[in-house]
């Protein structure tokens, strides 16, 4: 690799050529389109209720406590991405007692031991996004994400590898947009 620019190569109706390669993950649409997540806000649609059932290779359990377990993330934002995740079905942060707020950190910081442990993480994003509207994937079940992160990992695709990351191909989305624009516009 020498540094050099590739040629850029216009492609008709899809905008300005900007200097950015695409990596295309039509894969991630499942997520994004929620085909995984629970129809309901029931207990007995949450994959957070059902997890716990499962062996911990079938659940990707990681760890189980008295009042909340880890678990593997299946749409991962880096490798060893664990949730956090109280037994009892609900939806906020205010809504758990004190135990399991005290359990919920401390198995929070035994994720972060383990994952800096294994893989040498060198920092971590932890947090939670309380109601769809703030991006929970799953709303009705609160559960903590905890991210670990390496130096030059974040905006590495785009700084380092002028690379964007896309889910989808622009051919599919064209497609589905086309499908459902009014008639009468």
């Amino acid at each position: 690799m020498t540094g050099e620019q590739p040629d850029l190569v216009e492609q008709q109706g899809v905008g300005v050529p900007d200097a950015l390669g695409r990596l295309w993950t039509p894969h991630r649409m499942a997520y994004i389109r929620g085909e995984n997540k629970p129809s309901a806000d029931g207990a007995q649609a949450c994959p957070f209720c059902h997890i716990p059932s499962l062996s911990d290779e079938e659940g990707l359990v990681v760890a189980r406590g008295e009042l909340v377990y880890a678990v593997l993330n299946l749409y991962p934002y880096n490798a060893g991405h664990l949730l956090v995740v109280p037994y009892r079905h609900l939806p906020d942060y205010t809504d758990i007692d004190l135990a399991e707020t005290a359990e919920l950190a401390a198995f929070t910081q035994a994720a972060m031991r383990t994952v800096r442990l294994v893989s040498g993480a060198q920092g971590f994003n932890i947090g939670m996004n309380q109601g769809s509207i703030a991006g929970a994937g799953i709303a009705a079940h609160l559960h903590q994400h905890v991210v670990p992160r390496w130096g030059g990992d974040t905006n590495f695709m785009p700084v380092v590898a002028h690379t964007r990351v896309l889910p989808q191909l622009l051919g599919e989305t064209r497609r589905l947009l086309a499908s459902a624009w009014p008639g009468d516009a």
